[in-house]
Parts: structure tokens; sequence; C-alpha cells
């Protein structure tokens, strides 16, 4: 499987939907962040971005939320149980496995997501995480777990010009199909 080749795929479609304004409609907004979608031109369905200014230096925000093994993401995202690096294929691209716990009483099957995950640092310190559903043979399907696909999504982190302490933090993520090991169905 070309890993590099559909994390480049996916980190350009992230460029993609940040140079593209166009057709993006509100639909949540705080004090702290604003999150709105637009129809999709790939699937029957929509894309989300949030944004949102953060008080912290980009080092700071980074290493909150870069996708690592052992990083400080499983611990202040609820919805991340556990993030495992499957294969390094370089410094900057690596395929993951990321496990989410169940939901609502359970009604919500715990999840599992294998991506090809890419981050990237930019020439005016802006800073790219970029993901993409993969294959990859030393991670099948886990019992007990509910095989989740990802569209290409991402995380951009962009220093405000002036403002050392504040980031503008972007993420952009589009829906999920699951796939559910017991059942053998997608829902």
């Amino acid at each position: 499987m070309d890993y590099v080749g559909l994390a480049e795929a996916a980190a350009e479609k992230m460029g993609l939907y940040r140079r593209d304004p166009g057709g993006w409609r509100g639909c949540r907004r705080t004090s702290e962040v604003s999150v709105s979608w637009r129809p999709s031109a790939e699937f029957a369905g929509n894309v989300y971005r949030g944004e949102g200014i953060v008080p912290a230096s980009t080092r700071d925000v980074w290493e909150c939320i870069k996708p690592v093994a052992g990083g400080p993401r499983t611990k202040w995202d609820q919805n991340v149980k556990d993030f495992e690096v499957v294969e390094a294929i370089s410094d900057t691209i690596s395929v993951c496995r990321t496990t989410t716990p169940a939901a609502f009483m359970r009604i919500i099957s715990p999840r599992e997501f294998v991506d090809v995950v890419l981050m990237k640092r930019y020439e005016d310190g802006t800073m790219l995480s970029a993901a993409t559903n993969v294959e990859h043979p030393l991670c099948p399907p886990q019992p007990n777990f509910v095989r989740g696909f990802n569209y290409p999504c991402g995380c951009f982190c962009i220093p405000l010009p002036g403002q050392i302490s504040h980031q503008r933090l972007e993420e952009s993520w589009r829906q999920h199909r699951w796939l559910s090991a017991e059942r053998g169905c997608t829902y």
C-alpha cells in the first residue's frame, strides 16, 4: 500500500479545505470556538470544520494535539482511549491505531481506527496533522471494537502574526463509516 501517497493526498485535501472559504455554513458558535459545515463533493454527507484561537505558543498547542503514542491527547481528549503507532514509515508519516471508548451507557460500542498520519511544518510555522483510513497487515480488526474508516481529516495549528502566545487551531473532519467485526456489516 502506498502509505506516503495516501498521507500526502490527505494533507493536500486539508490544504484545499483551508484555502477554499466558499460554501461553509456556520452551525455552532461559542465565544471560543466556531463549527461550520458544507456538503461534501465526494460522498453523500457533510464536511465539518472547527476553528478557535488558543492562548498558547505553537509548541505548547502542538505538543497537546500531535498524534504520537504516549502523548497527552489520551489524557485530555475523552474521545481517545488509546493511540499507538503500528508502523513508522518515516519521521513524519506513520500508520496508527486509535481507539475510542464506549459511549451512552455502552449503546455506542468502542471504535478503532487505523490511519496513515502525516505531520508537517510549513515555512510560516503552521503545523499540520493529516490522516486518512488505511489497512495494515499488523492491525486486523479487533474483537469488541467496531472498525471505523476515516475520510481525510486533519488539524492545523496556525501562528497568529504579531501574537506569539496565541494560535489559530483549525480542524477539518468528515463522516466516518463503521464496520462491525462481529456482524460484518457497515453502518
